[in-house]
């Protein structure tokens, strides 16, 4: 049984103070949230913690954004043991994809288990990750990256839960996910959309039969 698991990861910089670190690791890990889908692309189980930054006190920034104090991550796991927990909950199974909206969140976890879990084998994750937003995107025809928030309004999906919380934001993605297994549902629902990306008929087509010197002028100036 293949297990789908959509995870988001909320970060906070590395203190300047730490030069050394910050040649390797710009950013630590301050929560995960993740959650598990089965065949049937239906939520079976969460998992979610606050993960106890090493290397610095939690920017005023990231407070504000994710909602992460320093009181929540007091007496939290660092990062190598919520990683393990989180390694915990997928299980030891070989049947496992991960999802994420865009690559930062690999990115961070390869960075992250480098320098704070070195025995662990990053390949793990490669072979299992994927880019979801680069799958909506490619669906859509779309050239560049879309924001979670405009794929929600997009497929018409009001979030849950609160922005920038990892939990929440893994569950909304796992709505994206699931949506796009129905191809059908994906178009009927995408179609409004699809008309405004794709057009039967441009605006620039209409001008151009109307005013093929015109067009000829803008061909030779582009050239």
């Amino acid at each position: 049984m293949m297990k789908h698991i959509v995870v988001d990861l909320e970060m906070n910089p590395v203190n300047r103070a730490y030069r050394d670190v910050r040649r390797r690791l710009n950013e630590e890990v301050i929560e995960i949230g993740a959650v598990r889908l089965g065949d049937d692309f239906q939520q079976e189980a969460t998992f979610q913690t606050y993960v106890r930054p090493e290397y610095g006190p939690i920017k005023k920034h990231i407070k504000e954004l994710t909602g992460i104090t320093e009181a929540k991550v007091a007496g939290q796991p660092v990062y190598a043991d919520a990683f393990r927990a989180f390694l915990d909950w997928v299980g030891n199974s070989e049947d496992v994809k991960i999802y994420s909206w865009s690559l930062s969140d690999i990115k961070q976890l390869r960075s992250e288990c480098r320098f704070k879990l070195p025995d662990f084998d990053t390949s793990w994750l490669d072979d299992r990750w994927v880019d979801l937003q680069q799958e909506f995107d490619s669906r859509l025809g779309l050239h560049h990256n879309l924001a979670l928030e405009h794929a929600l309004g997009a497929i018409d999906h009001k979030f849950e839960g609160t922005q920038h919380t990892a939990l929440a934001d893994a569950i909304n993605t796992s709505a994206i996910l699931a949506l796009m297994q129905d191809e059908e549902k994906f178009k009927r629902t995408m179609k409004p959309v699809l008309e405004i990306l794709h057009p039967k008929e441009t605006l620039t087509d209409s001008i151009g039969d109307l005013y093929p010197e015109l067009m000829k002028l803008k061909e030779l100036g582009d050239a």
